[in-house]
C-alpha cells in the first residue's frame, strides 16, 4: 500500500512518537538508527498507527536531546544518512504510514554554523539571525522556560563580547524569527525535508516563536502570519503536507494558531492532556468537565492532537494552583526526584498509574474514543516506566524494550555504549515489560491498546459526530456521546476502584452493539444501564 494525496489524512490518523536514537539499533553501536526503524515497521503496522512522528535526528551536541540543532539539513551520522531517511520514508509509505519530522525554529545550538559565524563577525548577515545586547541593564527581560536551570534569558558570549537572548537553555540562542532572512531559511528547510520524503512537520516551541524577543522585546508584527506562510510553503510543495503546532499557550489564545484555517492543521492539546491524565489518576471526572469549559471551539479551523504523555515532563500548569500542588505529592516518587521545572513530573504514564495496566488501558480507551488526532508515545502501549536516575527529561527517554535479552533487544552493543541505558531494575525492567512478552498474549496491555486503535479507526463518528458529555450520576464515571445522522456512539469509562452502575438516555432502536470494552450494559426503553467494574469501559454503538 502506498500513500495517496489526501488533504484530510491527519484528521483520522493515529500518530506514534519515536526517538530514532532509542527505538531500535540495527548495527550494534548503541544508538538507534533509521535502518532500525525500518526493521520495526511491521510492529507499527500491526499496532495500527498511521503516522510516525520522528523527534530530532539532526546533527547536534545533544545537550537537549537533539532539540539543540547544529544543522537543519543533515542527519546525525550515528543515526544514519539522508539516504537512510529516504529509505524509511519509502518503506513507510509502502505500508500507508506517513512521516512527520520535528523542526526547531525558535532556536539553534551554539554549535550551529550560523551562530559560530554570527559571534565571530558582527557585520555578517548571520549576526542578525540572533538577538544581542551590549547593554544588559536596559534590555528586555522575561522568565526563562527552564526557571530552575537558567538564571534568565541573556548569556554572555566572550567572542562576540555581547549577551545573546535565549528562552530555553543557555546553549540554545533564539533565532530572530522576525528577520525575513531567517524566515527564508525556515521555508527552505521545510522544502528540503519534503523533498526527502517527509509528509509534514511538528513545529517545536511555536508559542515562544511569537513571544517578545531581544533587547527591545520586539515580536512578529503579525505572529500568525509566519505560520500561515509556512503552511503555504508546504502546501505548494506537497498538497497534503501538514503542520502540527507545539504551543502550550493560554486557552483563550489557542485558536489563533489555526490562523482561521490557514496556519496549523493540528495543535497539541496541553489543556486536555493535563486534565484528562490527572482526572483518571485521582479517580474524578471534574477535570474533564473543566477542560471542556476552557477549550475554544476550533470546528472548521483545525483539529486538536490529543495525548496522555509526551517525551517531556508531564506539564500541569493548566490545572488550578491547588491541584498542581496536590499532583506534586500524589503522583510523585517518594524522594521527590520526579518533580521538575516547578511544573510537572518526569514520569511515564505507567509510573503515574502505579503500573496498573487496567487503568492504563482504560485511559487509552478514553483518549481514542474522544475527538482529536491521538498521539501515542512509544513504549506506553506496553507500560514502560521512567528511570529517575537519568538527568532531567531523559528519565522518560529510555530505549524501547523489545524482548528480555540484554539491552531489552534494543541493541547488541555493550550496555555502557548505549545512548541511554535500558530500564533493567524493578517492576519496569525490560525482563518484565517488553513487546515479545505481550505481542501474542490476548490479555496483555499491548494487545488491548491494539484493539482500541483498531476500534478508533473503524469509527469515523469519533471525529465527525457531535460530541456531548452525558451525566452518569457518578463523579468517577465519565460518559460521552458522539452522534451523526447515521449513528450514535456512547462511551462509558469508570475511573472508580469500586463497582458502578450508571443509567443514561440512549435511543438505540433495538440495534445497539458493543464495539469494544469489557464493561456490561443493558439497553431498555431508550435508556442504557452501564454495569462497570473498576476501570471498566465500553463503547456502545447504535444505528439511527
Amino acid at each position: 500500500m502506498t500513500t495517496t494525496q489526501d488533504t484530510g489524512w491527519h484528521e483520522d490518523a493515529v500518530v506514534y512518537s519515536i526517538d530514532v536514537k532509542t527505538f531500535n539499533d540495527s548495527d550494534g553501536d548503541g544508538w538507534g538508527d533509521f535502518r532500525g526503524v525500518v526493521e520495526r515497521l511491521e510492529y507499527l503496522a500491526d499496532l495500527g498507527v498511521d503516522c510516525l512522528w520522528l523527534r530530532p535526528f539532526y546533527p547536534s551536541p545533544l545537550r537537549d536531546n537533539g532539540y539543540d540543532v547544529a544543522d537543519y539539513r543533515a542527519v546525525d551520522d550515528r543515526l544514519g544518512t539522508l539516504a537512510d531517511f529516504r529509505t524509511l520514508c519509502d518503506r513507510a509509505h509502502e505500508r500507508g504510514l506517513r512521516i512527520l519530522t520535528d523542526l526547531v525554529f525558535n532556536h539553534t545550538s551554539t554549535d550551529h554554523e550560523w551562530f559560530q559565524r554570527a559571534r565571530e563577525d558582527p557585520e555578517s548577515k548571520y549576526h542578525d539571525y540572533y538577538l544581542w545586547t551590549s547593554h544588559l541593564d536596559d534590555a528586555y527581560h522575561t522568565v526563562n522556560i527552564f526557571p530552575d536551570r537558567e538564571d534568565g534569558v541573556w548569556t554572555y558570549d566572550d567572542i562576540a563580547d555581547k549577551h545573546y537572548f535565549h528562552q530555553f537553555y543557555g546553549h540554545q540562542p533564539d533565532l530572530d524569527v522576525a528577520n525575513p532572512a531567517v524566515q527564508e531559511e525556515m521555508f527552505d528547510v521545510l522544502r528540503f525535508w519534503l523533498g526527502q520524503g517527509a509528509d509534514g512537520f511538528r513545529i517545536d516551541a511555536a508559542h515562544p516563536m511569537q513571544q517578545p524577543k531581544g533587547h527591545h522585546g520586539h515580536r512578529l508584527a503579525d505572529p500568525m502570519d509566519l505560520f500561515k506562510q509556512m503552511r503555504r510553503v508546504v502546501r505548494e510543495e506537497q498538497a497534503d503536507a501538514i503542520l502540527l503546532a507545539e504551543a502550550d499557550d493560554q486557552p483563550d489564545d489557542l485558536a489563533e494558531y489555526f490562523g482561521n484555517g490557514e496556519a496549523f492543521d493540528l495543535m497539541f492539546d496541553f489543556v486536555g492532556n493535563a486534565h484528562l491524565t490527572y482526572g483518571v489518576g485521582i479517580k474524578d471526572t471534574w477535570p474533564l468537565y473543566r477542560a471542556e469549559e476552557l477549550m475554544p471551539d476550533v470546528d472548521g479551523l483545525g483539529q486538536w492532537a490529543t495525548f496522555l504523555r509526551n517525551h517531556d515532563e508531564w506539564n500541569l500548569l493548566k490545572l488550578p494552583d491547588e491541584d498542581i500542588e496536590f499532583a506534586r505529592e500524589f503522583f510523585g516518587d517518594d524522594a521527590g526526584d520526579s518533580w521538575i521545572f516547578d511544573r510537572g513530573h518526569r514520569l511515564r504514564l505507567a509510573d503515574l498509574y502505579d503500573a496498573d495496566h487496567d487503568r492504563i488501558e482504560m485511559v487509552h480507551s478514553l483518549l481514542l474514543s474522544m475527538p482529536g488526532t491521538p498521539v501515542l508515545l512509544a513504549g506506553d502501549e506496553i507500560g514502560m516506566g521512567a528511570d529517575l536516575s537519568l538527568p532531567e527529561r531523559e528519565a522518560v527517554r529510555t530505549p524501547m524494550q523489545w524482548d528480555d535479552s540484554e539491552n531489552g533487544g534494543f541493541s547488541s552493543a555493550d550496555p555502557s555504549d548505549l545512548y541511554n541505558p535500558v530500564v533493567d531494575e524493578g517492576r519496569f525492567s525490560y525482563e518484565h515489560i517488553n513487546v515479545a512478552a505481550q505481542r501474542d498474549d490476548p490479555n496483555s496491555l499491548l494487545t488491548r491498546v491494539q484493539r482500541l486503535v483498531a476500534a478508533h479507526k473503524e469509527r469515523p463518528e469519533i471525529n465527525e459526530g457531535e460530541y456531548t458529555i452525558v451525566d452518569s450520576g457518578h463523579r468517577d464515571v465519565f460518559v460521552h456521546r458522539l452522534e451523526t445522522a447515521e449513528t450514535v456512539l456512547l462511551c462509558a469509562h469508570s475511573f472508580a476502584d469500586e463497582y458502578r452502575e450508571s443509567v443514561c438516555e440512549f435511543e438505540a432502536d433495538g440495534t445497539a452493539e458493543t464495539v469494544v470494552g469489557a464493561g456490561g450494559c443493558h439497553v431498555e426503553d431508550d435508556n442504557v444501564t452501564f454495569l462497570l467494574e473498576p476501570c471498566d469501559y465500553v463503547w456502545l454503538e447504535a444505528k439511527r
